[in-house]
């Protein structure tokens, strides 16, 4: 089945616009999900809408309502909600190009692909792209989907353009507030060094594949045991981590490093020579933005 759009609309920088789609550029269709049963029959909980005075209620007598304070509610119906609408509804407009750096990662939210809607949109599609390849920035623009306008950020990839959608100021907190419950301590430099040594021992390209969910990994071999009639025991509990000297565990971890450990920075290094990026140092903040992980 071919993959369907999130989001259909107009892609315009200034005068220039063509039809384009957005694609979700990550999937969740693959975990684990489990129904609700009954134990005795086994057919599925069916969740049935309540009125905590009246019982069942029928899905036509449901409306929205706001509430703008403990119990007192605005209610709003869905051609209201329909004669909200902006023009982002309709159009992704860039409005500025940033320096990629700019952006603080707290910001990056879920990726997208974005793609040029029909034949006739390739050219106009393809000019943009190149123009943001060449300005090397990233574009901002907004839109209008699953009924919130978003900010979305776009760069040039491949013959196409990586899309993410950006959380508003509101949505992210500050981490002053969290940060500044850390007491400020000084550190032994000697633990340090030896810290930043264990570190080059774990050094290595990023590869995804190494990366499995190992929780959904052991739900899915618990559910194909109990498919086959087999009683599954829990495993044993991990001993808690006994409280050393911090000294003591840094040295033994440094001596933990082996052999193939100490040859990944080489790797690590040759690597990323393909792919990097073709920015001059200049133009790069202190604060880098997200390494692109969920592409």
């Amino acid at each position: 089945m071919a993959t369907r759009p999130t989001w259909q609309g107009y892609l315009r920088l200034s005068l220039v616009s063509c039809p384009v789609a957005l694609y979700t550029a990550a999937s969740s269709s693959s975990e684990v999900h489990f129904n609700m049963l009954h134990k005795e029959t086994m057919n599925r909980i069916k969740m049935t809408p309540t009125d905590p005075e009246t019982g069942p209620v029928d899905r036509s007598d449901i409306v929205k309502g706001y509430e703008i304070e403990k119990g007192r509610y605005v209610v709003v119906t869905n051609d209201e909600i329909q004669n909200v609408r902006l023009e982002t509804t309709r159009t992704l407009d860039i409005e500025r190009f940033v320096v990629e750096g700019e952006i603080d990662r707290l910001y990056y939210n879920d990726p997208y692909f974005l793609v040029p809607d029909g034949d006739m949109a390739v050219e106009a599609f393809t000019v943009i792209r190149e123009a943001m390849e060449k300005a090397d920035r990233v574009a901002l623009g907004r839109l209008v989907m699953h009924q919130r306008e978003r900010l979305m950020a776009l760069e040039p990839r491949d013959r196409g353009i990586l899309a993410y959608t950006l959380r508003s100021k509101r949505e992210v907190r500050d981490a002053e507030e969290i940060f500044d419950r850390i007491p400020d301590a000084k550190v032994n430099a000697q633990m340090v060094d030896i810290a930043s040594r264990i570190i080059e021992q774990q050094e290595g390209p990023f590869d995804p594949s190494q990366f499995n969910d190992r929780y959904e990994d052991a739900l899915r071999a618990l559910i194909r045991e109990k498919e086959k009639g087999r009683t599954v025991k829990a495993p044993e509990q991990p001993k808690e981590a006994e409280v050393i000297d911090l000294m003591e565990a840094l040295k033994r971890s440094l001596g933990q490093g082996g052999g193939e450990r100490r040859k990944t920075p080489a790797r690590a290094k040759a690597a990323p020579k393909k792919a990097a990026p073709k920015k001059p140092a200049a133009k790069s903040p202190a604060r880098k933005a997200p390494a692109r992980k969920r592409a």
